[in-house]
């Protein structure tokens, strides 16, 4: 039980560390502590669902239908270019920008608009089926230990390892904020965060 949960944990820990298009508005978030909670959770019960999904067989079934993910690669490639304009707009208007508190951008995101953004960079990233549907998923089936109950606490270990990262992104980027107090610094992080959104659209585009 503990060995499968603990690969399980380190396996998904290895894949999510890089900072992608997810990560790096969790991150944004966070450092404007804007609907965080809502944030961390929408994406670490997301992970849980595709994770479990994985495990169940679905991946197997996703992967056989190539055309699901080719949809929604350009779907995602759409919206990528689409928010990356949007930061980038963002650092051109830096007394727009929010100080340390995060609090002027804050008051003016609706929870609705940050909860559709969080969704759509989640559900129409092709990364994040490639490495929780079809890879944690096929990896689980190496964890059976001849009962079928192995390769679901190697998802619980997975899903506790997004649950961490994402807590650990959103609620503790706020110990960047004293880095980030003026908005020239804003615009730097905008600008990253458009220069990220790009790179992953170009390498989704290409494949």
């Amino acid at each position: 039980m503990l060995a499968p949960a603990l690969a399980g944990l380190l396996t998904t820990a290895s894949l999510i560390v890089a900072i992608g298009a997810q990560n790096a508005y969790v991150l944004r978030q966070g450092l404007l502590r804007s609907h965080v909670g809502v944030v961390v959770l929408i994406c670490a019960v997301s992970d849980a669902v595709l994770i479990a999904a994985g495990i169940a067989g679905v991946g197997a079934l996703v992967d056989e239908t190539g055309w699901a993910l080719r949809v929604v690669r350009w779907l995602g490639v759409a919206f990528l270019l689409w928010y990356a304009v949007g930061s980038l707009r963002r650092a051109t208007r830096p007394e727009s920008l929010a100080a340390a508190n995060g609090t002027a951008n804050a008051a003016a995101e609706t929870r609705r608009s940050v909860v559709t953004r969080v969704v759509l960079l989640t559900w129409l990233n092709p990364h994040v089926y490639l490495d929780t549907l079809l890879l944690i998923g096929s990896i689980a089936t190496a964890h059976d230990g001849g009962e079928p109950a192995g390769r679901w606490w190697f998802g619980v270990g997975a899903a506790l390892a997004s649950l961490l990262w994402f807590c650990g992104l959103g609620f503790g980027a706020r110990l960047l904020a004293p880095l980030l107090a003026r908005p020239r610094s804003w615009q730097v992080l905008e600008l990253c965060i458009a220069a990220t959104m790009i790179l992953v659209a170009v390498k989704l585009a290409l494949g």
